[in-house]
């Protein structure tokens, strides 16, 4: 993980540095495996596109996992991710993706003695966002 991210060295605007996500049929299909969502348009490309999707495509619980990666890499392990809200399903994120978890910082406050950062997130394939924005409560030593 690297050295400990400091609130004091945190600035509004600052970037994360994000991560990038391969959505093979191996991964969808261990995804809806360990999250046990068997619904068939998570693992089945045929039955996704019957049902009106583009093909099968990620579960709410592989996609929340994405940006909770991405928040515990920037936050470190003294860090805590506290909320996450606004995490939509803007569109398919969809077999054959590579899906791009992104974030920007954009509030930072001390609260009731509690060092806060506030991030606003998305997942990006090919230049549209397909989940959120979204925005995490985070704490820094």
């Amino acid at each position: 993980m690297g050295e400990q991210r400091r609130w004091a060295d945190v600035a509004i605007g600052d970037r994360l540095a994000g991560a990038s996500f391969p959505l093979t049929v191996h991964r969808l299909v261990m995804a809806a495996g360990a999250t046990r969502d068997f619904s068939a348009i998570h693992h089945n490309d045929r039955y996704a596109r019957a049902s009106g999707a583009p093909g099968m495509y990620a579960n709410t619980g592989l996609l929340m996992g994405m940006w909770e990666r991405v928040l515990r890499e920037y936050v470190g392990l003294d860090g805590t991710i506290r909320a996450i809200r606004g995490f939509r399903l803007a569109r398919f994120t969809v077999v054959g993706s590579l899906a791009r978890v992104e974030g920007e910082v954009v509030g930072k406050e001390i609260r009731d003695g509690v060092p806060l950062v506030e991030i606003e997130l998305r997942t990006v394939v090919d230049g549209t966002v397909t989940v959120g924005p979204g925005r995490a409560e985070v704490t820094l030593p």
